[in-house]
């Protein structure tokens, strides 16, 4: 994420524009939300990154299969119409407001933002490391750096991460045997 000030940590991605979808300034987009219905509605404005190509107003979008195809205006109005002006927008990211996600109704539901940043402990205490992303690959994973070299994949399910401590900042990960060793 861009470190200008128009565009800080106080959002969230929740897609990037892939490849121009015909020639009438259409472009696919890599969904990176679990509510695209409410994230892509007609007249929503999303953030760039970079933050030059927006903020955009998306002003069409239909689903193409499993694919969500948006068209958009860019910053000033500018018309998205063609191929070749949809090409400029290629991996863009799209973010809105953590203050626009809604609460989450399940306590033991997290928006992975809420996650990044986190120690990741033993049950014994001991620190594993901290949370730098989280992965959705069929399952939920935990990226987490670790105190010494390299990185752990610790699956975030709750029989290995039983606790989630956001006023702490600790996740508790109490792993299988032969996990911490991959």
């Amino acid at each position: 994420m861009s470190a200008d000030a128009s565009n800080t940590t106080d959002t969230v991605v929740v897609g990037r524009i892939g490849r121009p979808h015909g020639v009438r300034g259409e472009v696919t987009v890599e969904v990176r939300t679990d509510d695209p219905d409410l994230r892509f509605v007609l007249g929503a404005v999303l953030r760039t990154d970079p933050v030059d190509r927006g903020p955009v107003t998306v002003t069409g979008r239909r689903w193409h299969r499993d694919v969500l195809l948006l068209q958009f205006e860019g910053p000033g109005g500018r018309v998205v119409d063609s191929r070749e002006a949809a090409e400029e927008y290629r991996d863009t990211e799209l973010h809105v407001p953590i203050t626009d996600l809604p609460e989450l109704d399940d306590p033991d539901a997290f928006y992975d933002h809420q996650l990044v940043g986190l120690s990741a402990r033993l049950p014994d205490g001991t620190v594993l490391g901290e949370v730098t992303a989280v992965r959705h690959e069929g399952a939920d994973l935990l990226v987490v750096r670790r105190v010494e070299d390299g990185e752990l994949l610790i699956p975030f399910v709750a029989a290995i991460v039983p606790t989630v401590d956001l006023t702490v900042g600790v996740v508790v990960v109490d792993p299988p045997e032969g996990l911490l060793d991959l």
